[in-house]
């Protein structure tokens, strides 16, 4: 739901980004599927794959890159010739965890979750639709709709370098998607639901994570839309999927979760920084190239503190001073990382930025989700 459940570290269903995405203009629109019995052909209207698929330059940062950051999906990702390395890769593993965590979350809301084996393996396997088989479908959808602008910003990225076929794109892709979606209806029978909703939240964020990157939508075209899809996907989706096996989805829960993905937008305004050359030559209306990288930046923190500020508020009005202060407590230290690494300079600090802030935003959704199962 990667997008959807997902689609982390940073958020970027390009990331549900880490995700450090970058928006493209449509390059592809499929027309008819023609089948002979020896292979698939897949026909391009615009751009054929094969002409963004440059040689991956000598001095390219995977060439020295690290084995490790190749399986996480990361920068500075080593160049790799193992076939299930590269498709891990594109599934992108870093970007699971916010995912899986939204399930926690939503499961400690519903109030029924239990510490035995039954409730332990339908938690599992909630995850694991949500992360690698939701969120890896958003992430490789998401690199086969950006492989134009991949093509100038990273040609070293498995799919404008070659490295992983076309036809093995679109596999890993439609596996994914399936296994997901499978795996949801398979959720619903288990929980005894009469209406299938772990299916149709998987579907819906399916779509969402489709429409985000595929024309003639793309909504990440547009910085405003485009973040707060991303944002959503890793937040409420996997939040309402958790506490819709356990329990009951209400609309006092799916209302503070939307208003909780404000703030996954400006988490997700963190990658566009780095996208800024590449976006800005396609057209693209990023936030930081729509407003400049100043004022982007205060909108940024803005979005991500002030969001938190107003779920403490409704905690606080609900009765719950304790849950309330304890959120306050953890955004000291967010602001504090702002202001030492990303108002400094978001491009420079951003992995530092994220890594030290992030933890702090996702206890705070954990408490959140304790106050409203009391």
């Amino acid at each position: 739901m990667a997008s959807v459940l997902n689609t982390v570290p940073s958020l970027r269903l390009s990331n549900f980004n880490n995700t450090n995405r970058v928006r493209t203009r449509q390059v592809f629109t499929p027309n008819p599927v023609s089948f002979t019995r020896r292979r698939l052909t897949i026909r391009a209207t615009e751009t054929d794959a094969n002409e963004v698929k440059p040689d991956a330059p000598d001095n390219a940062p995977a060439a020295a890159g690290s084995s490790f950051n190749q399986l996480l999906g990361i920068k500075g990702a080593a160049q790799e010739t193992n076939i299930w390395k590269i498709r891990l890769q594109l599934t992108k593993p870093v970007t699971w965890p916010p995912l899986v965590w939204g399930v926690v979350c939503g499961a400690a809301a519903s109030g029924n979750f239990h510490w035995n084996v039954e409730d332990v393996a339908k938690s599992i396997v909630c995850m694991m639709m949500s992360g690698p088989f939701l969120t890896g479908y958003t992430q490789t959808l998401n690199d086969w709709y950006d492989r134009e602008i991949d093509a100038i910003n990273e040609p070293y990225r498995p799919i404008p370098s070659g490295a992983i076929s076309e036809n093995e794109v679109i596999t890993q892709i439609w596996l994914l998607l399936l296994g997901g979606l499978g795996l949801a209806g398979l959720l619903d029978v288990w929980a005894g639901h009469d209406f299938p909703i772990v299916f149709y939240l998987a579907l819906g964020g399916s779509l969402l994570s489709y429409i985000y990157s595929a024309p003639p939508l793309k909504l990440k075209q547009n910085g405003w839309i485009g973040n707060f899809a991303l944002g959503a996907s890793y937040i409420s989706l996997p939040w309402w999927a958790g506490q819709a096996l356990f329990g009951t989805l209400t609309p006092d829960i799916i209302v503070l979760t939307t208003l909780y993905s404000i703030a996954g937008l400006g988490i997700a305004i963190v990658n566009d920084f780095k996208s800024i050359e590449g976006d800005r030559e396609l057209g693209l209306q990023s936030l930081p190239v729509a407003f400049g990288e100043e004022t982007a930046k205060w909108i940024c923190v803005g979005a991500i503190d002030i969001t938190q500020i107003s779920v403490a508020g409704y905690l606080l009005g609900a009765g719950k001073p304790y849950y309330a202060l304890a959120l306050l407590a953890l955004i000291i230290p967010q602001v504090i990382f702002q202001f030492q690494y990303f108002l400094k300079d978001p491009v420079k600090y951003d992995v530092k930025y994220q890594a030290s802030a992030q933890p702090f935003l996702v206890l705070g959704l954990l408490v959140t989700a304790l106050a409203t199962s009391h």
